[in-house]
């Protein structure tokens, strides 16, 4: 059994910062992409970042140069460093890991990030 747990969501003011992790723990599996989506009350959930387990990255366009995605293959753990906040980057922030193997995908229990103006 597979568990995705995020840590770091919280309120913050505009313009400033936070960092949100992503781990997997339970059975073990090789991961291809590991995400970060977000939805915000009342819209679809979006893909905000990626990255590859090459490294590759893409984002969402609107959070270009603000956010920075990153992950660590020994730890099965994925980052999301986000600056310059913006009250509409406020939703719940949640994680997805794609099994390399299946291509099953996993996902974590959201945390909310909330940017007051």
């Amino acid at each position: 059994q597979v568990r995705l747990v995020e840590s770091g969501g919280g309120l913050v003011q505009a313009g400033g910062s936070l960092s949100l992790s992503c781990a997997a723990s339970g059975t073990r599996f090789d991961v291809n992409d590991m995400g970060w989506y977000r939805q915000a009350p009342g819209k679809q959930r979006e893909l905000v970042a990626v990255v590859a387990r090459g490294g590759t990255t893409n984002y969402l366009d609107s959070v270009k140069g603000r956010f920075t995605i990153s992950r660590d293959n020994t730890k099965n753990t994925v980052y999301l460093q986000m600056n310059s906040l913006k009250p509409e980057d406020t939703g719940v922030y949640y994680c997805k890991f794609t099994s390399r193997v299946t291509g099953n995908g996993y996902w974590g229990q959201g945390t909310q990030v909330t940017v007051s103006s």
